[in-house]
């Protein structure tokens, strides 16, 4: 075979690989599989979940995400890994991308939760949420070898805004490998590849969050309370089950008695007149008053006991909802005005 000849042989078979169907084309195509690309990876996602409906805005829960931090000991935080393979469109080397990594696990949890049905807040409306989370990424790279190999491990923490406390705490590891395929991979394969196990990562974290949440604070979700094991979660804090405030027993003194010889009998212990508390200089009393009474009261996602309540609280606007088994749950929005009473009548309807 002379010379021309092998040099067409090899022109077809650039051509067959590339996908293209003229030389014009070729010239086109085979500089970007060889790397005449921008060299770093488009993280924007361009496909949705097979499965995705969109926000359902389905729970009462609402939470800002703080941006998580990477803690890879990675000189680059844009650095997703290694090519040791041809990437259409990148060279051999460090695989990088077009933002810092935690900006792009960020944006995944966010979507996660969005997805999930529970309200995001994000601007000057975060100071509103109930929940505060946060991260750590402690592993996560994806190298492109003979297998495209995966690794990632991420911790989450969710906190209660108003009280700061850790209500969950917890790691979802992955691990993966895939075959790219004869023709290898495009810059956009590797990034659906990445979307894809961070959706995996996340789905797995928001979905432990809710089955510990639904079960302390069941007014903030329409599903069943309860929790349920999933595989590659860790749990180090989960909250426990509220419990109801006891009762509060009422003392009615003993009616009058006229005694045979006419003597008074000994006066029964009558109690103390009830105290109702007046609202501070730097707080206010939010009265709760429900038909019918012993609902429970749920201030900002606390439980708080039953109605009917005298609570002091900050001043400010706060969620309150009112729950009786056998009726519907009721939520309102309350403004507590600072040094008054607020008081509340909420009927609940079967």
């Amino acid at each position: 075979m002379n010379r021309s000849m092998r040099n067409a042989a090899l022109l077809a078979l650039l051509l067959a690989v590339s996908g293209c169907s003229s030389v014009k084309d070729a010239g086109k195509s085979v500089g970007g599989w060889f790397g005449s690309g921008d060299g770093t990876l488009s993280t924007a996602e361009t496909k949705a979940p097979a499965n995705s409906s969109g926000s359902l805005l389905k729970y009462a829960a609402t939470l800002r995400v703080n941006k998580y931090v990477d803690q890879r000991k990675l000189d680059n935080p844009r650095q997703l890994g290694i090519s040791t393979q041809r990437i259409r469109g990148m060279d051999q080397g460090a695989l990088l991308l077009d933002q810092e990594l935690a900006n792009v696990v960020t944006a995944a949890v966010k979507k996660q939760f969005d997805t999930e049905g529970y309200q995001v807040l994000e601007g000057a409306g975060a100071d509103k949420a109930i929940f505060e989370a946060s991260g750590v990424i402690k592993e996560l790279t994806l190298n492109v070898k003979y297998r495209d190999e995966i690794t990632i491990g991420i911790e989450t923490t969710l906190k209660d805004v108003r009280t700061g406390a850790v209500v969950w705490s917890g790691m979802v590891t992955e691990k993966n490998d895939r075959f790219a395929g004869v023709s290898g991979n495009s810059k956009e394969d590797v990034v659906d590849y990445l979307n894809k196990e961070l959706r995996v990562v996340t789905g797995k974290t928001v979905d432990a969050i809710s089955a510990s949440l639904m079960a302390t604070q069941p007014e903030l979700f329409n599903l069943t309370p309860g929790t349920k094991p999933i595989a590659g979660v860790t749990v180090y804090v989960a909250p426990t089950v509220a419990k109801p405030a006891a009762p509060v027993v009422s003392t009615v003194p003993a009616p009058a008695v006229m005694m045979p010889n006419g003597a008074v009998p000994s006066a029964a212990p009558v109690p103390p007149p009830a105290y109702v508390p007046h609202a501070s200089a730097t707080s206010g009393l939010l009265l709760v008053n429900t038909s019918p009474a012993r609902a429970k009261v749920y201030l900002d996602g606390v439980y708080y006991g039953m109605s009917p309540l005298r609570l002091e609280m900050e001043p400010g606007v706060h969620a309150i909802s009112v729950k009786l088994e056998g009726y519907k749950m009721v939520t309102e929005k309350v403004s507590v005005r600072k040094g008054d009473n607020t008081e509340m009548e909420l009927t609940l309807e079967r």
